[in-house]
């Protein structure tokens, strides 16, 4: 009777086993010795450093990482982004910003003067003070706003005497006006000394009132400093219905004596202004020594008060029309040193705004983007490095190797077959670290059987 005990097995046939499932184990990948794949090459020249900020800022323009791409970037390959026409790049820039520079100032000189034109040239020495040119004074080739304001806000010479109000280096304001109200004639630029009322004609002939000279503080008239007297009045200080004649000491820059003939017909027979230049001997209208400018200024005939000015400008006009004898030197070389000033200055925004830039964000990206494709096409055209440096070729960053690994693992693994399931907890305790279980089975039934046989 044969036993139905199952024999142990042997060595033999336990290696013989273990050879069976280490060929029925699948082998597992190297993840090192596994080839690399076409997409892996060599690194990429290092990009320039961006500060947190303007990776920040560059998110920002391009949009968050969840979010729809640009409108310019689509759905496929990225394309560059488009390039916004600039101004500054069109060769009409400067001379386009220089007109609207000129608009607005002259926009603005009107608002201010309420006149048209808002400024006058100069043509004449007759305000300056002295041959030489005076800064803070009215000269030859100088350019003089005249602002509209009403008759009674206009002081003379004589009401500046009393208040310490001066403009120009002289007590009282200074008039632009046409002579006798001739509007085709070039306006004159003198100051007024004296607003005369006409009062008409008496038995001693024609009269004239002069308020202004009331203001005066007493000993104006007789005193050992006089500034005025009517000797063809009874007491010789009259200032209503004067007649005869009018004088006036130390009047303006020149500290001249003026006599005024108030029978004359050059002061016209109407109330008005009497008006001198600070660089004349004689009133405006007095016609001696030099031929009468006009009669006494009306109030109609006033264009506006000099209310500020721009030195040396209108010499250039005056250079134009061939009358630029009497502007002094000194005017030139100020002239010459302004307007070298103001290129340089203009030279100099123009090249800070260049180096800024009134420029989209996009332009600005575009303009990096260019500067780095430069950097890279000059770096690819140099020679391979030697075999002293190619070790260094070698060396691949850590990113690098971790994009190797990822790239590893996406590739698809060989699917175990049956047989190889079956000891897959076998091949994972061994992964593991753990031993395996030698365990002594029994002889096989079949076997022992055959064994007997045989």
């Amino acid at each position: 009777m044969r036993s139905s005990r199952r024999a142990p097995p042997s060595d033999d046939e336990d290696e013989f086993d273990d050879e069976e499932e280490e060929e029925e184990a699948p082998a597992r990948p190297s993840r090192r010795s596994a080839p690399r794949s076409g997409r892996h090459r060599r690194s990429e020249p290092p990009r320039r450093w961006r500060s947190p900020d303007e990776d920040d800022e560059e998110e920002d323009e391009d949009g968050s990482a969840g979010g729809p791409p640009p409108s310019w970037q689509g759905s496929g390959p990225r394309r560059k982004p488009p390039v916004f026409w600039r101004a500054r790049d069109s060769l009409y820039f400067e001379p386009l910003v220089a007109l609207a520079i000129i608009v607005v100032l002259l926009v603005g000189l009107y608002a201010y003067t309420a006149n048209w034109p808002p400024v006058y040239v100069v043509e004449s020495p007759s305000m300056q003070h002295g041959s030489s040119d005076h800064l803070g004074l009215i000269n030859t080739g100088d350019m003089v706003m005249a602002q509209k304001v009403p008759t009674s806000e206009i002081t003379p010479y004589l009401v500046g005497m009393v208040t310490g109000y001066s403009t120009y280096g002289e007590y009282g304001d200074v008039v632009l006006y046409h002579p006798n109200g001739d509007t085709s004639a070039t306006p004159v630029i003198h100051r007024a000394i004296l607003y005369l009322v006409w009062t008409g004609t008496n038995s001693s002939g024609p009269s004239y009132s002069a308020p202004e000279l009331a203001q005066l503080p007493p000993g104006s008239c007789g005193g050992p400093n006089p500034v005025y007297a009517t000797p063809g009045t009874s007491n010789g200080c009259a200032t209503t219905d004067i007649t005869g004649t009018l004088e006036l000491f130390h009047i303006g820059w020149r500290a001249i004596n003026l006599s005024i003939d108030l029978a004359s017909p050059a002061l016209g027979g109407h109330s008005g202004f009497l008006t001198l230049g600070d660089n004349n001997s004689a009133f405006d209208q007095s016609g001696a020594p030099n031929p009468q400018i006009s009669s006494l200024v009306e109030p109609g005939w006033v264009i506006g008060v000099a209310r500020g000015m721009i030195p040396w400008f209108g010499a250039i006009k005056l250079l134009l029309q061939g009358s630029a004898q009497q502007v002094p030197s000194q005017s030139w070389q100020f002239l010459g040193l302004t307007v070298a000033g103001l290129v340089l200055l203009a030279f100099g925004i123009h090249y800070a705004l260049r180096a800024e830039g009134i420029e989209t964000p996009l332009r600005k990206k575009e303009e990096e983007a260019a500067e780095e494709e430069a950097v890279e096409r000059q770096r690819g055209r140099h020679p391979e490095p030697t075999s002293s440096h190619r070790w260094k070729r070698s060396i691949r960053s850590w990113s690098d190797e971790e994009e190797d690994d990822e790239d590893l693992e996406e590739e698809p693994r060989p699917r175990p077959s049956p047989v190889a399931a079956g000891h897959r907890h076998r091949a994972e305790a061994a992964r593991r670290g753990r031993p395996r279980p030698r365990v002594r089975r029994n002889e096989h039934p079949r076997r022992r059987r055959r064994d007997e046989d045989l």
